[in-house]
């Protein structure tokens, strides 16, 4: 079966004094209607600039530079112009990290909803704020009327965040991006917006990429799970697999720097160092210079390596590092 996403090797280029770097550098990935992958990994691994990627997005000077972007068959990474725009926005949409600067604080929020509608040719007028008013009730958004004729400032963190997923599923797209979707909201809050886009999920039928850097959510919401490192996925597999055995150093580093809850007390384990800038990615292994598992077979590049089932990882040192 063709998936809905299909990401293969996608690399996103931007100038530089020494040539150009690739905080992009090779990234593939597959998504089915109806799930959710998570994209996790620390800030700077490139995770949000992949999600720009597969809409076309990339701010100027950066580009896409290789590799393919298929949604339901049709490359992205070749469409223009018109083609493009009937596609973003209406088959695929996206969720922004900060509602406050994504959403525009001179239009209502009922004026910036009916906008995709009108835009795509779904509805217009009277039909068009009928239908707005319905998404906002979707979302869970209270006295929905009112709401319409609010500017953004006079909405709650909570509230935006829910505007903005009204705004993405006026386009009824196929897939959503979800970039951090709870970033900067209280806990109860991010559980109700999670809550809302898993049952959004099911009735919708839509695929999902999560965006995160919580393994909490992660374990909760996602079908699969993905591990950036350095501009590469570095681990990937049915959320089961990996949480079971993480199989990549870096992903273990990522679990033992989780508070526990449950069990003996423990100090939290950091990983040393930082994630290297595009501009200077090492020559062999991206972690090496992080990892404690360090050996000679490190200094070439390693590929996916297969572990078990559908557990691929990025790691010489793969089945045992699982084990």
């Amino acid at each position: 079966m063709t998936p809905l996403l299909d990401v293969r090797d996608l690399r996103v280029a931007f100038p530089g004094p020494a040539g150009p770097c690739h905080p992009v550098d090779g990234v593939s990935l597959a998504l089915d209607r109806g799930e959710t992958l998570a994209l996790v990994g620390e800030s700077g691994c490139g995770k949000s600039l992949t999600s720009l990627a597969l809409l076309r997005l990339v701010p100027p000077p950066g580009r896409i530079a290789g590799g393919h972007v298929r949604l339901d068959g049709t490359d992205l990474a070749t469409l223009e112009g018109e083609a493009l725009r009937a596609i973003r926005g209406r088959r695929i949409a996206m969720i922004f990290q900060d509602p406050m600067t994504s959403l525009n604080p001179v239009f209502t929020i009922g004026r910036q909803v009916m906008e995709v509608m009108e835009v795509h040719g779904l509805a217009r007028g009277a039909a068009a704020r009928a239908r707005a008013r319905e998404l906002l009730v979707e979302v869970g958004i209270p006295d929905p009327d009112a709401r319409l004729d609010a500017y953004p400032h006079q909405l709650s963190g909570g509230m935006r965040q829910r505007a903005m997923i009204a705004m993405a599923l006026a386009g009824e797209p196929e897939l959503l991006v979800a970039d951090e979707p709870t970033t900067a909201l209280d806990v109860t809050v991010q559980a109700q917006i999670l809550e809302l886009l898993d049952r959004l999920r099911h009735e919708r039928r839509m695929g999902i990429l999560l965006i995160t850097h919580d393994l909490g959510v992660v374990a909760g919401r996602a079908d699969r799970v993905a591990v950036m490192y350095a501009g590469q996925v570095v681990e990937s597999g049915t959320t089961a697999e990996v949480f079971a055995a993480p199989a990549h150093p870096y992903t273990q580093g990522l679990f033992a720097s989780v508070p526990r809850i449950h069990g003996p007390r423990r100090p939290l384990v950091p990983i040393p160092g930082t994630v290297p800038p595009p501009t200077d990615w090492p020559a062999g292994c991206r972690f090496a210079p992080r990892c404690d598992r360090r050996a000679a077979a490190c200094d070439a590049p390693p590929a996916l390596r297969p572990v078990a089932g559908t557990h691929e990882a990025r790691c010489w040192l793969a089945p045992e590092v699982a084990r």
